[in-house]
């Protein structure tokens, strides 16, 4: 099946042909593909050469591996637009149902950084809610989301249930209109890798976002953690 002719290199045609028996559904996802030693026999290449291949298709997210058992055919990951929207918003868009555990709801008074970036006075305070959002009942996030009582000072644990931003719109009637968001690859902690039911170590992605309302200030504070298995993030720039 390779063509050692070719200028492509050996490890890049079995990478091909991997990614085309995945995508035409040759292999299906949570499917094992073959291993490294029947590929070798197969193609009559190195094992290193394989091994390669394999390993661009797990960066990719095409392939998972599980040691001790195998290379696996991952779900795709969710592309999710850099965009001002809830996550429930998001997930509801693509068909998926969005649901949330709740860790924990809080008020008190923040940390220096917290309370700067809200433009808190001294003393004042904030609601914590720290929830594990779902995606068809798959852990997807830890978020961590901080808002300030004297904005939203009635906010119960009903009004967490669903969207956030759906209670601060429809029932608060304070419209967000913008937000600063900030990314970064971090290896995940010990708690954040229980809630979400990944190894350690394990990348995630860390993401914080601070959305203001029209007036320019600052409603809310979220501190997320990705599953980077499972999620991508996707912008559109233009000149």
């Amino acid at each position: 099946m390779l063509d050692k002719q070719s200028p492509v290199p050996m490890y890049a045609q079995i990478e091909d042909y991997l990614k085309s028996q995945i995508l035409q559904g040759g292999f299906v996802i949570g499917m094992a593909i073959p291993s490294e030693r029947e590929l070798t026999d197969t193609f009559g290449v190195s094992r290193m050469t394989v091994r390669q291949s394999i390993t661009n298709l797990v960066n990719e997210g095409l392939l998972y591996r599980e040691k001790g058992r195998g290379t696996y055919v991952a779900t795709p990951k969710i592309e999710q637009p850099l965009s001002l929207t809830s996550f429930t918003e998001d997930m509801l868009s693509r068909g998926m149902k969005p649901s949330n555990k709740l860790v924990s709801f809080e008020k008190k008074i923040p940390e220096i950084d917290i309370a700067q970036e809200l433009q808190l006075a001294k003393g004042e305070e904030v609601f914590i809610v720290k929830r594990i959002r779902y995606a068809d009942d798959k852990p997807m996030a830890i978020e961590r989301s901080y808002l300030p009582v004297k904005l939203v000072p009635d906010l119960e644990l009903n009004n967490i249930e669903g969207s956030l931003y759906s209670f601060i719109e429809k029932d608060k009637r304070l419209i967000i209109s913008h937000a600063s968001q900030r990314m970064e690859a971090v290896l995940v902690n010990k708690e954040d890798a229980e809630f979400l039911q990944i190894c350690m170590p394990s990348a995630v992605l860390m993401i914080e976002r601070i959305s203001y309302l029209t007036n320019d200030v600052p409603i809310e504070i979220v501190r997320s953690t990705y599953r980077a298995d499972r999620y991508k993030f996707i912008s559109e720039i233009r000149r």
